[in-house]
């Protein structure tokens, strides 16, 4: 198995900022912000060539243009070919945040652990996973977007519960919430 450790190496950068590039223009894109060279930051970098992973530890922080990532822990899965299929930040939470074209309030989102799947450009936000675009505020235990359709699948929570005696069943633990803020005129 051939793995080695990264510090300041930057063929890992140049990877994953190739991933982040095609994560972060599919998914919130800025028009300026796809132009703008990727600043990646972390505490340690590890690739395994041979797997297709390359994990990022410590107070990750990755800027592009507008755009700023953040979380304790980034990892990048790479196919055969060396095509990113999924990047995974954890965090407590793991944060994004990007001005949008026409607009001086930033789109936000944080979550426990967000996942973006490059093949079907979706992103997942799990756990207290949170939206705030413009006048629109989504929250709750999970949040789906798919990033070509522009669909946005926000749930609560569910925990499965066992009481002697009893069937397992689903309890709602809670709810998925929407803030829309009014116009002003």
């Amino acid at each position: 198995m051939y793995k080695r450790q990264l510090n300041q190496d930057k063929s890992p950068r140049l990877l994953l900022a190739i991933t982040l590039a095609s994560m972060m223009n599919c998914t919130f894109a800025l028009s300026t912000d796809k132009q703008q060279d990727i600043e990646i930051e972390a505490d340690s970098a590890e690739m395994d060539d041979i797997k297709g992973i390359t994990i990022y530890r410590g107070d990750v922080v990755v800027v592009q243009g507008s755009i700023r990532m953040t979380g304790h822990t980034m990892t990048v899965y790479n196919d055969n070919n060396g095509e990113t299929e999924l990047v995974i930040m954890q965090g407590k939470p793991a944060t994004y945040k990007q001005l949008p074209d026409d607009s001086k309030i930033y789109d936000e989102a944080e979550a426990l652990q967000m996942e973006y799947y490059a093949l079907k450009d979706y992103v997942i936000l799990i756990d207290n996973a949170l939206v705030t675009q413009e006048g629109l505020r989504f929250s709750g235990s999970r949040i789906e977007y798919d990033t070509v359709l522009s669909q946005v699948k926000a749930k609560g929570s569910t925990k499965t519960s066992k009481a002697a005696g009893e069937d397992t069943k689903k309890k709602s633990d809670g709810r998925v919430k929407i803030t829309i803020k009014k116009k002003e005129e």
